[in-house]
């Protein structure tokens, strides 16, 4: 090669520029980084072996080339050291961070000894698999904890979506999702895109650009509300005053769709009757927002048609109301007849992972190869016997600490997790104190983590470079990742550890015998997508033969006791109308608010909320990325408003003490217009400043048993030299 021809080569190589002068790769892959419903795909830059660029995917539906933050420092994530080098054994007292290196034979063999002693003497109900981040596992790990015989297969979904699905099968049987592409009004409810899922940001921001009219529900200012035709900004925890309101409204002018009410709903008098309390000035009273805002966004919302309601996964069933709430939020969608039609919100069929992508798999019959009523009750059946009947056949994980210390109604001696962070629950070191009726505690992750560090065994597993991974999109689009990379250090795929284990544990399985590839091969059979076939497409591809969009399934029946879609549950209606738990959808102020604890509120007068995404974090799983931090200042902060900071006689970095009755942190505040008056929001996810820590461990929703992180009272004091916070 001639002198200019190696400087060429040179600066192409500086430039990262593909081609075989510089032996530079692209790769395809996914981001599974967030994990979210949907995934963004990557071009990956690779050299003899060594990831050196990251880039989002034009040609990728979901993304279309863009990428965010967390993606953008994939590197710095794939590349830590802090990543799990080796299986690692505890050597010293439990919680001592003390560990020895052993070999992957030994730690499986071991996991296998310890989860099948605790069989055979308590039976596979006192085993329990959990599953945290990341999600790609989940139908293999639960099908193995079936396997086993153990009901108690759970998941971070105990405190995300599940409760928000709760509240649509109640009303409508089978949830719905938004068809932004066809409708005139979106209803955006406690949901901001711009920081919690960019590729669902550009999809709303096309609509927005095409004459999309929105309405948004939200304590905050965000990127959302700044594009709003109108924005309800309530108090956290009043949403379901703020929608019974709304319904009135809607119900008294008569702008319900009247043929769609009383042909395909149940308990409609009983419902029109229950919102008559709440008059626009009532709902003003209870939330905050403006009666004449009110009134305005029902009637929009009603006028408009097809109009769609946007929800969160967790935001509005983060509250001791929370389902109940969204009870009433969607109810909105009943009244307007808006449900299971083009434009409004349609019900669709989960393909794969929760995402509902327009083809049919054998996903549910892969993960439950044993019916639930051969085993134990699961956990929190108990306490949570709507959760139990309805959520889908998860155990209820906020219940683990309580049957952790009772031993009732039979004790836990082993826990198999995958990504488990035990800073999830509320009261995290209390639970995190029960972990020591436990024999044996086993946590797969990519890093180091706190929880990780008080396991007796740590398995150290891949980031999705390093492994393959079946992703569905909703438009149609399925993709097989495959490795881009070799693991890193001993890491291995999360699956092909559930694999190993399977053997061990259930050798008799028929689809764990035949292997991952070949399962993969069952479960998609329905659709025609093989493994083969996805493999030969790495950037992935539409599937063919997608099913057909059929709307207004009710008209068959709903898929609720009634057989209609129910204002007044049918299901609910079996408790006895006990607080909480009421048929129609009650109103109850948190369980600690002015409203409810005025005792507390001279002691406590700020409302607390916590748990907002920050676009550059995901929960507590990336704060050590150094890339990630310069874009937020690297301390724990509290957002208030300028009006409570110069009442409070407080800057930008000083230091706060805010407590709550379960505890308290040290943060510096951080005075903000994106702050509602009287609210102080912390994120979450610092373990210096534990947001989940400032609650007591039964503060739940009574239906799904999750916490109430989005409200409860607080107090927020100047921070003196030596002040300390204590968590819990």
């Amino acid at each position: 090669m001639t002198t200019a021809g190696a400087d060429i080569s040179a600066r192409r190589l500086k430039a990262k520029i593909p081609g075989p002068d510089t032996g530079i790769e692209i790769k395809k892959s996914i981001c599974a980084i967030c994990d979210p419903a949907t995934q963004c795909g990557l071009d990956v830059f690779v050299r003899d072996g060594r990831v050196i660029k990251v880039e989002g995917s034009e040609e990728h539906p979901f993304n279309r080339g863009s990428l965010c933050a967390k993606g953008a420092a994939h590197r710095q994530y794939l590349y830590h050291p802090d990543r799990i080098k080796t299986p690692l054994l505890r050597a010293g007292p439990r919680g001592s961070g003390r560990f020895e290196p052993v070999s992957w034979s030994e730690a499986l063999n071991l996991t296998a000894e310890k989860l099948l002693q605790a069989k055979e003497k308590f039976g596979p109900e006192s085993v329990v698999f959990f599953s945290g981040y990341t999600k790609y596992p989940r139908p293999f790990l639960r099908r193995l904890a079936h396997a086993f015989g153990s009901p108690n297969y759970c998941t971070e979904s105990s405190t995300c979506n599940t409760a928000t699905a709760m509240a649509q099968k109640l009303l409508f049987g089978r949830p719905g999702s938004p068809d932004l592409p066809n409708s005139q009004c979106a209803l955006i409810w406690s949901c901001n895109y711009f920081h919690s899922n960019h590729g669902q940001a550009m999809a709303l921001q096309r609509e927005l650009d095409r004459g999309l009219k929105m309405i948004v529900v939200d304590p905050r200012l965000t990127p959302t509300t700044a594009k709003a035709s109108l924005h309800l900004r309530l108090r956290p925890g009043a949403d379901g005053a703020l929608a019974l309101a709304m319904a009135r409204v809607i119900i008294n002018e008569g702008l319900f769709d009247r043929r769609f009410v009383e042909d395909h709903t149940y308990g409609f008098r009983e419902f029109a009757e229950h919102v008559q309390d709440y008059t626009p000035a009532r709902g003003e009273e209870l939330t905050g927002a403006p009666a004449e805002k009110i009134i305005l966004a029902a009637r929009m919302f009603a006028a408009s048609k097809p109009a769609s309601l946007v929800y969160s996964a967790s935001p509005v069933v983060h509250n001791t109301n929370g389902v109940q709430n969204y009870r009433a939020v969607f109810s909105l969608l009943a009244l307007t007849g808006n449900y299971d039609v083009r434009g409004g919100n349609l019900a669709k069929s989960s393909s794969y992972l929760h995402v509902a992508a327009k083809f049919a798999t054998r996903e549910r019959e892969f993960e439950s190869p044993r019916p639930m009523s051969e085993m134990a009750p699961m956990i929190g059946a108990d306490k949570f016997p709507v959760w139990a009947e309805i959520a889908g056949g998860e155990a209820q994980a906020m219940r683990l600490p309580d049957q952790l210390r009772s031993g009732r109604p039979y004790p836990l001696k082993a826990l198999l997790g995958f990504g488990l962070n035990y800073r999830m629950w509320p009261a995290s070191e209390n639970f995190l104190e029960s972990w020591n009726s436990l024999d044996f505690v086993i946590n797969a992750d990519v890093f180091m983590t706190d929880s990780c560090r008080r396991a007796d065994l740590v398995l150290p597993v891949c980031t999705s470079l390093e492994r393959a991974e079946f992703r569905a999109y909703p438009m149609g689009y399925a993709q097989l990742c495959q490795p881009v990379i070799a693991p890193l250090h001993q890491s291995r795929p999360d699956v092909d550890v559930i694999y190993d284990l399977a053997e061990k544990l259930c050798p008799d399985d028929p689809l764990f015998k035949k292997g991952y590839e070949e399962s993969l091969n069952w479960i998609l059979e329905p659709c025609g997508l093989t493994v083969e076939k996805l493999k030969n497409r790495p950037e992935g591809l539409y599937v063919d033969n997608l099913q057909e969009t059929v709307e207004r399934k009710y008209m068959e029946g709903a898929a609720t006791p009634s057989g209609k879609i129910e204002f007044k549950s049918m299901i609910l209606e079996r408790y006895g109308e006990k607080p909480g738990l009421e048929s129609l959808p009650a109103y109850h102020p948190p369980r600690l608010s002015r409203e409810a604890r005025p005792d507390l509120a001279a002691e406590y007068p700020f409302i607390l909320n916590t748990g907002s995404r920050l676009p550059m974090f995901l929960h507590s799983r990336l704060n050590h990325l150094s890339w990630l931090r310069s874009l937020r200042p690297g301390h724990p902060a509290v957002d208030i408003s300028p009006i409570d900071a110069e009442r409070l006689g407080v800057k930008a970095g000083d230091a706060l003490l805010l407590s709550t009755p379960a505890g308290s942190v040290k943060v510096k505040a951080n005075p903000t217009r994106m702050a509602l008056e009287g609210v102080a929001h912390l994120y979450h996810g610092w373990p210096q400043a534990n947001a989940n820590s400032l609650l007591a461990g039964d503060y739940l929703d009574p239906i799904s048993g999750f916490p109430g992180y989005k409200s409860s009272l607080c107090s927020l004091k100047k921070a003196t030299e030596g002040t300390e916070g204590t968590e819990g």
